[in-house]
C-alpha cells in the first residue's frame, strides 16, 4: 500500500514528509525569484540598452535641429541681437522640455515595475494554504 495513503502512518513519517515537502517548497519558490529576477534584468538591460543608442542618435539629430532652428529665429531679429538671443531663446525652450521629460523618466523609473509579482503573490499562496493546513 502507498505510504502516502496509509491512514497507519506514524507521526515521524508525517513530521518528516512536513519537513521534505516544505523544503522542496521553500527550494521551488527561490527558484521562481531567480528566475523572475533574471527576467527582470534582462529586461531592464535590454531597455536600457535602447534608450542609451537611441539617446545618442537622437542628441546628435537635436543639435542640428535645434542649430537650424537659431539661424531661422535669428533672421526674425534685429542684426545686433540676432544670434545671442535667438539662441537663448532655444535654450530655454529646449531646457524646459528637457526638465519635463526628466521628471517624467524620474516618476516612471521608482522600482514599481521591478517588483517579482508572481513570487510574491506565490509566496501569499503558500503561506495561506500553510496556515490552512496547520489549523
Amino acid at each position: 500500500m502507498d505510504e502516502q495513503r496509509d491512514p497507519n502512518r506514524s507521526l515521524t513519517s508525517l513530521i518528516s514528509e512536513l519537513a521534505d515537502e516544505s523544503s522542496a517548497l521553500v527550494r521551488q519558490e527561490v527558484a521562481l525569484a531567480k528566475a523572475e529576477a533574471q527576467e527582470k534584468v534582462t529586461q531592464l538591460t535590454n531597455g536600457i540598452k535602447y534608450l542609451v543608442i537611441g539617446g545618442a542618435i537622437l542628441i546628435a539629430g537635436l543639435f542640428y535641429i535645434l542649430d537650424a532652428v537659431v539661424y531661422g529665429i535669428a533672421r526674425l531679429m534685429p542684426e545686433q541681437y540676432q544670434l545671442w538671443l535667438a539662441a537663448l531663446i532655444v535654450g530655454v525652450v529646449v531646457g524646459v522640455i528637457g526638465l519635463v521629460l526628466l521628471k517624467k523618466g524620474e516618476k516612471n523609473v521608482q522600482g514599481t515595475n521591478l517588483q517579482p509579482r508572481r513570487t510574491v503573490r506565490s509566496v501569499k499562496l503558500d503561506t495561506q494554504l500553510v496556515k490552512g493546513h496547520s489549523q
